[in-house]
Order: structure tokens, then C-alpha cells, then sequence
């Protein structure tokens, strides 16, 4: 007789990604755009010495954006606007796109979050018996061997129903907060200042702290000023 293999989960990582063409010169001027009409001072809008250069260009946080030593004016505009006039509904204009594959447990408190659109895989239409399973690795616990003979009697039980005659729809009474899933999650760039603050705070889950803190250091390094200070 021939041993029986081992149960393996199909564990995979949970992973952010922009899904946008990100150009940061196009938003701010957008935004520039946008907060002026409020104080009618268009007028301003071009190409202005660096306000955080202090002569050493190499050193400034926006020197990618620069042209030589001048910085388009959106950028200090903004700046101000955020940080001096708590003027955030200017940047309710731009929107940022991204895809989660994460585990429901996270996407059950994602779309708690409003002013955003989402799309998420259905587990009502989406037939997992015809391939395996696969499961999110938590982020802060190991499993041990009773957890996994626990996600072995999960898919198991989930095949089992569909032998039996159930649709996805009824077998998915089955499945757990840990089964992977995809979300396309839309929301403005205010929206998505409320949700870095709360979400990457140490008082939130794990889980989903680890995976908008990643997704934070993505924002900071393509969009400058927006969420330097979360």
C-alpha cells in the first residue's frame, strides 16, 4: 500500500497593486487647478523657485518632479492647501484603482469604507471545486498541525457538498474568513487618506494593517505631499 501524501494547504500571501498609470505631475496640476478656482488665483499657476530645495536640489523630496531648480507650483500649492489650510476636499478629484488579493476576513472590513466603488470576486459564482482551494497566510500566527487538518476538513467538506449535489452558492456556507480573494477597490484621494489612517494605525487588525501599510509606501512614493504625513 502506498503511504498517503501529506495535506498541503495552497497558502499564498496577500498582495496590494496599483492598477493605475500613475502620473504625479498630471494629479497635482489637476488639484492646483481644482483648489485655485476656490480663491480665484489661476493666475499664479507655472513654474516657481523650490521651497524645499534651501540650495541643495539633490537633497529635496521633490527633486524628481523638478526642472532644474524650479518646482511647478502645484506642488507647494498643495502643499499649503493640506497641510496649513486643511483644505482636503480639493483632492476628492483624483481617484486611485487598486487590486487586493487578500483574505475576506480583510475585505470584510475594507468595504466597510464609503465613497468607494468595489468589485469583488463572488464566492456565490465562482466554483472552487475544480481546483484547489487556496488560502491567505496570516500575518501574525504559524500554523501548527491542528490548523492545518482544520483547512484539510474545510476544502474537503466544501468538495464534498458540491459531490452531493449543492451549488456554490450553498456550498460557500462552508468556507472561512482565510480563503483567498480578489477586491478591485476605487477610492478618492481623501477617501484614501481616512483609510491609511485607520487601517495602518497599531489598533487595527493585523492583517489588514500590514497590507495597507504596504500599499501606503506605494502612495508616498508615487504621488508626493498627499500622504507624507500619515
Amino acid at each position: 500500500m502506498h503511504a498517503t501524501e501529506p495535506y498541503k494547504p495552497n497558502l499564498i500571501g496577500q498582495t496590494a497593486e496599483i492598477i493605475d498609470d500613475i502620473n504625479a505631475f498630471q494629479i497635482m496640476n489637476k488639484l492646483e487647478l481644482a483648489g485655485r478656482v476656490c480663491y480665484k488665483s489661476e493666475d499664479k499657476i507655472g513654474w516657481v523657485n523650490c521651497p524645499e530645495c534651501h540650495g541643495k536640489v539633490h537633497e529635496c523630496p521633490w527633486k524628481k518632479w523638478h526642472k532644474e531648480e524650479q518646482i511647478h507650483s502645484s506642488f507647494p500649492f498643495i502643499k499649503r492647501l493640506l497641510h496649513q489650510l486643511h483644505h482636503e476636499s480639493v483632492i476628492e478629484h483624483q481617484s486611485i484603482t487598486v487590486k487586493f488579493v487578500t483574505d475576506r476576513g480583510v475585505t470584510h472590513e475594507e468595504v466597510r469604507h464609503r465613497l468607494c466603488s468595489y468589485s469583488q470576486e463572488s464566492t456565490r459564482y465562482v466554483n472552487y471545486g475544480k481546483s484547489k482551494i487556496k488560502f491567505i497566510i496570516p500575518v501574525d500566527f504559524y500554523f501548527d498541525e491542528e490548523d492545518l487538518q482544520f483547512l484539510k476538513c474545510v476544502e474537503e467538506q466544501y468538495n464534498r457538498s458540491l459531490e452531493r449535489g449543492l451549488s456554490p452558492q450553498q456550498a460557500r456556507y462552508f468556507l472561512i474568513n482565510g480563503i483567498k480573494t480578489e477586491i478591485i477597490h476605487t477610492a478618492n484621494l481623501r477617501e484614501w487618506r481616512h483609510i491609511f489612517k485607520l487601517r495602518t494605525s497599531s489598533k487595527a487588525h493585523p492583517q489588514i494593517q500590514k497590507l495597507m501599510s504596504g500599499l501606503l509606501m506605494m502612495f508616498k512614493s508615487s504621488i508626493p505631499i498627499i500622504f507624507d504625513d500619515i
